[in-house]
């Protein structure tokens, strides 16, 4: 009888065991991917030089914030790419799209391109429901330096990491029109 007891107990742990080694992966959903086509004359050009994460974002774990002072780095719920090229490849999309007379690119364009830098500090699900996406941004734009400092905070309507991803983009996205609207205010 003990010894069945003990392959019931080692299958029951290696059932659990396995199951918390399963992991999932995320990737940001973008809303519109899209193909620029090249540039005619008097297209202005944008340089999405750098979107910069901190160490505690850098790595595969996807963040949460359990108190106002611990975060904790998924195991399991990790990114399927590093979090910094897919912020990067999402704003050159959605300031594409929302930028008709621009030709904006992850690489550089020329000697007569904007350069635009976002250092993110925040991209996080937080423990009561929100999700948080703050830092700055740093634009120079013909030699004229634009830096705004950016917080944007939206409550997810449904629990889990699928809802959380998605409510990031989201942010990410609004965050994106900001930049934007800024740059065609822009001389």
């Amino acid at each position: 009888m003990k010894k069945w007891l003990m392959v019931f107990m080692a299958l029951a742990l290696s059932a659990c065991s396995s199951s918390e080694e399963s992991k999932t992966w995320y990737q940001l959903p973008s809303s519109q991917l899209l193909t620029q086509s090249v540039a005619s004359q008097g297209s202005r050009l944008l340089w999405v030089e750098q979107v910069a994460v901190p160490d505690y974002l850098a790595g595969n774990g996807v963040v949460y914030q359990t108190t106002d002072v611990q975060y904790v780095i998924a195991n399991s719920n990790l990114w399927a790419s590093p979090l910094d090229q897919q912020l990067r490849t999402t704003l050159v999309a959605n300031l594409s799209n929302q930028l008709p007379g621009w030709v904006v690119a992850s690489q550089p364009l020329g000697s007569d391109q904007d350069t635009l830098n976002v250092t993110v500090t925040g991209f996080h699900g937080r423990y009561d429901g929100h999700v948080i996406v703050s830092g700055e941004w740093l634009l120079n734009h013909q030699g004229q330096i634009i830096k705004r400092p950016f917080h944007v905070e939206l409550a997810q309507q449904k629990d889990g990491y699928d809802e959380m991803v998605k409510m990031l983009a989201q942010a990410w996205g609004q965050e994106a029109s900001a930049i934007a609207a800024e740059i065609k205010r822009l001389p």
